[in-house]
């Protein structure tokens, strides 16, 4: 029986292109002894001559082509694994399956892959909306890459990077009442109609970091999916909205609506990209953390 291995499917391949024993052991970077011996030991495993040395150059018998069709169409395969096996390794490509929990991050997400698929084509990028699964859970599970979140948790080998911070701005119908004032509070969104994200009240920015603290609860939520509808139903007087500003560009020069700070601070929240720990320095992950964190400040300036 033989036993092949792929230097034996190299050399036959090395002497066929080279036509001699001399030229081939330059090409596999041994010594033309050594490769002597290394024909010597495979005609010996397959019983027969794979070489017809009579001839100049020199040529493979019956047995030595039906070797070298083999070593034509399993070393160009080797050859791609190990380039991809480097490729992993030197973090030129990979997989980059994105989870949100924040419906409006599309706005400034978009860009940010546009950009990055161009730098890292080979980088395999997908996106699922994180808010019908436990996308943290997700990341531990290595079912998804990085879970794009505002609520940062101490989890073993989850590493929580800071992006940029943002502001949750106050947006009603030009004409409202509230627009006499400089800046709302959580009591001025008692008895309103508030349209939100079809999201739990405990992931939304209005409800966590203001009403529930109050115990204020709006006359009605009204959710809704698409941020253009929201701003749609806004202007037409159907209630009012709290929106992150990089999100409110064009809000804040049209005649539709008004845009107000909520508090006299301003209320400050923080976005971040969570992936597992052995990741984080990736360096197409690396580059795509870069670009999140100037896309969306683009946007906040308009």
């Amino acid at each position: 029986m033989m036993h092949l291995e792929l230097r034996h499917l190299r050399m036959i391949k090395a002497v066929n292109e080279a036509g001699g024993l001399g030229r081939a052991a330059d090409l596999l970077n041994i010594t033309q002894s050594a490769l002597s011996h290394q024909v010597k030991a495979i005609e010996d495993q397959a019983g027969m001559e794979l070489f017809v040395r009579r001839s100049k150059p020199m040529t493979l018998s019956a047995a030595g082509q039906r070797l070298l069709r083999l070593a034509e169409r399993i070393l160009p395969e080797i050859e791609a694994m190990e380039q991809d096996l480097l490729n992993l390794q030197t973090g030129k490509t990979g997989r980059l399956h994105i989870a949100i929990e924040c419906h409006a991050c599309f706005e400034w997400l978009m860009p940010v892959l546009e950009q990055f698929r161009h730098a890292w084509p080979d980088v395999d990028v997908d996106i699922r909306a994180g808010l019908a699964f436990d996308a943290l859970n997700a990341l531990q599970r290595e079912d998804v890459d990085l879970v794009i979140s505002s609520d940062p948790e101490d989890l073993p080998g989850i590493t929580f990077t800071p992006l940029f911070d943002y502001q949750p701005v106050f947006v009603a119908p030009s004409g409202h009442p509230l627009a006499a004032k400089e800046f709302v509070e959580a009591a001025d969104f008692q008895g309103e109609t508030l349209i939100a994200y079809p999201v739990d009240r405990s992931k939304l920015d209005i409800f966590k970091l203001l009403l529930m603290p109050a115990g204020i609860e709006p006359r009605t939520i009204r959710r809704v999916e698409l941020t253009a509808v929201i701003l749609l139903l806004v202007a037409s007087g159907r209630g009012i909205t709290v929106l992150p500003d990089w999100v409110l560009r064009g809000v804040k020069v049209s005649s539709d609506y008004i845009t107000r700070p909520i508090t006299k601070a301003g209320l400050t929240r923080r976005m971040y990209a969570a992936t597992r720990s052995d990741d984080t320095t990736r360096p197409f992950m690396a580059h795509w953390m870069k670009l999140a964190r100037s896309e969306p400040v683009k946007l906040q300036r308009g």
